[in-house]
Order: structure tokens, then C-alpha cells, then sequence
């Protein structure tokens, strides 16, 4: 209803999205207004992942528009502030969804296409390229599987670039799709062969209904695992196979679940690796699981949050996942409110 009410113009709902879900999860319409988050969090020993909220555009002169603006002014900002060691960025913005949905599928592009598909590359390059020359790693997310094979193309492509002496580019991979776990083992065997390091944000994911809803739709089988416990089960084996591999490969534990923290905690004391491994972040979005970020930073771990920023109307797409997703897992909000309430009552506020 929301992104109807935008569409549509009615007065108001901008406004009323901004001083409620949004101001829980993104830190603000422009690069500046999200400067006092980006150093409270760094008060707290939390880094800052600036992520350009922006995605799904369609035109052209749109998407040179996101190019330019992560070169001249996210990776600018970040080079000049150390709070901000990485930027995020989502290759919908950058390439029209439906020319990435034709390269996935094999499907022969025009030369019409085939030319505006090497400019949509082109403009990436652009940006990895900024990124590398400022030493600014960039997280490319994570999208609907139907466009993910180009994505991953496009990605591992800058990545062999410019990912020889220290990780900038990283892919995303979604561990609630099956088959995820080997995707991770083959790519850090390419990356192994060809002399690059492997960067690797990993993530539960964020698109679920989606992907069961087009899938039973279209009558071809689910992409999403049989359960929860088969989700966790890859994702955890991830971990372990990254830190087992922590030499060769970077890495960033993008989850609010608990129990998978507890664990990179774990495997890292019994690796004998130092808290603070270069290769090694965690991460959570600002506005969920602060009970995590907060006390691994104190113990010493990497931890980043991820601070989507941007125009209200272009985030809404990421809100409506944020608040799916605080729906998916109430009962660990649930548990973060009672652990707030919890240390009120023992200060005595």
C-alpha cells in the first residue's frame, strides 16, 4: 500500500514514511545527514557500510546518474572518512533488471542489447576501479535468482580485476537458496586458480516470498531450501569452510542470528586467529540486532553496520524487505526488546 500511495502522489506518505520505518533503518536522505550515525557508531567501535539505497531502475541516463553518484560522492566520502571503510551497492542500479533477466536466462541479446549491456558493465568497472584506487571495499548485494547469474558473472569479472592484492570487490551469496554452499566452493576455487583473492559477503537472504510466490507461479521448482534448519545448516558450513580458508579468503558474516555469531566467534578462537583479522567482518543493518553488533565490537571483532541512505521515495523497495523481515524474525526482536528492558530495570532508569 505504501509503494501504491508513492506512486500515486498522494500527499503526506513520504512524510510519514520518513519519521517511522525509516528513520529506524536508513540514516538519512543524503550523505550528510547520515554523518552523526556514521560517528556515533564509531564511538562504539562499528564501522560504517554507506549503502546508496537505490535499485531497480530502468532508464539510461538514470543509471549513469548512480554511477556517478557512488564515484563523486559515496566512494569520495568514504575515502576521506575512516569510520567508513565500505560502500554497498546493488548492480540493478547500474544494469536495467530485464536485460540482467535475458543474460541469466542465455537468452542471445540483440546488438541494441548486447551494446547496452557492455555500457551497464562499463559503468561498474567505473566504480570498482574508484574503489580499488581509494582502497574502499565495495559489497555488490545479492539479488532475485533469475537475474543472480549475471550478477555473478559481472562481479566475479571485477573481482579477477582487481582483487589481486587485497579484497575490494565482494558478491553476495543467499544461503536460503539451495545449492548455494557449492557455489561458495567452486568460486574460491576459480578465484584459488586464477591468482585473485575471494571476497564474499554471505547472507541469509531477503527475497524468500518472492522467489516461492514467481516460482509457483511460472510451475518450475522452488529456488528457496525445504526449511529453516537446512538454511542455517549451509550458512553455518559457509562460515566454517571461510575461516578454514581465511588466507585466501575475505569475508563478511552479514546475519542478526545469534547463534551464527556465537559460532565465527568460536571458529575463530580455535583457528588461533586474531579478533580483528583483516579478512574478517561481521555485519547487521542499523536498526536490527544492535545486542550483537555492539557487544562482538566491544570484545573485538570487525563489526560494520549497514547504513542505507537516499532519496525516501528510491528506498522503499529495501524498507518493504526490512519490515518483511522484521516479521520473519519477531521472536529475536522480541528477545532484543526484553534484553533493552532488561538493562533499563539494571541501571535503575
Amino acid at each position: 500500500m505504501t509503494q501504491w500511495a508513492i506512486d500515486s502522489g498522494l500527499p503526506f506518505v513520504e512524510t510519514a514514511v520518513k519519521y517511522t520505518i525509516y528513520n529506524q533503518f536508513c540514516g538519512g536522505e543524503t550523505i550528510k545527514e547520515c554523518q552523526p550515525i556514521v560517528d556515533l557508531l564509531d564511538e562504539y567501535g562499528v564501522t560504517t557500510i554507506l549503502d546508496y539505497g537505490v535499485e531497480a531502475r530502468q532508464h539510461e541516463i538514470e543509471f549513469e546518474e548512480s554511477a556517478q553518484y557512488l564515484v563523486h560522492k559515496v566512494i569520495r566520502k568514504a575515502a576521506d572518512d575512516p569510520k567508513i571503510n565500505i560502500i554497498s551497492s546493488k548492480i540493478t542500479s547500474l544494469i536495467r533488471f530485464e536485460l540482467l533477466e535475458k543474460v541469466s536466462s542465455g537468452i542471445e541479446l540483440s546488438d541494441e542489447e548486447a551494446n547496452e549491456y557492455e555500457r551497464g558493465k562499463r559503468r561498474v568497472k567505473f566504480i570498482c576501479k574508484n574503489a580499488f584506487d581509494n582502497k574502499i571495499a565495495i559489497y555488490f548485494d545479492a539479488e532475485e535468482s533469475w537475474i543472480q547469474n549475471a550478477i555473478d558473472d559481472v562481479v566475479t569479472e571485477m573481482q579477477a580485476f582487481y582483487n589481486r592484492l587485497e579484497p575490494i570487490v565482494f558478491n553476495t551469496i543467499q544461503f536460503y537458496r539451495v545449492n548455494r554452499l557449492p557455489f561458495l566452493k567452486e568460486s574460491y576455487k576459480k578465484a584459488k586458480e586464477a591468482g585473485y583473492l575471494y571476497a564474499v559477503k554471505i547472507v541469509r537472504g531477503a527475497y524468500m516470498e518472492k522467489e516461492r510466490n514467481r516460482a509457483e507461479e511460472m510451475g518450475y521448482e522452488s529456488p528457496i531450501q525445504l526449511d529453516k534448519k537446512s538454511c542455517d545448516k549451509d550458512y553455518n558450513e559457509a562460515l566454517k569452510f571461510c575461516v578454514k580458508h581465511i588466507d585466501d579468503i575475505a569475508f563478511c558474516n552479514a546475519t542478526h542470528n545469534e547463534e551464527s555469531c556465537l559460532l565465527l566467534a568460536n571458529l575463530m578462537i580455535e583457528a588461533k586467529q586474531p579478533k580483528n583479522h583483516p579478512h574478517v567482518y561481521t555485519g547487521q543493518l542499523f536498526g536490527m540486532s544492535d545486542h550483537i553488533s555492539f557487544n562482538m565490537a566491544k570484545a573485538g571483532f570487525n563489526v560494520s553496520k549497514y547504513l542505507p541512505f537516499g532519496p525516501v521515495k528510491d528506498v522503499i523497495p529495501y524498507l518493504i524487505r526490512r519490515a518483511n523481515e522484521n516479521t520473519a524474525v519477531g521472536d529475536q526482536m522480541g528477545r532484543e526488546l526484553s534484553l533493552l528492558k532488561e538493562e533499563i530495570d539494571r541501571r535503575g532508569i
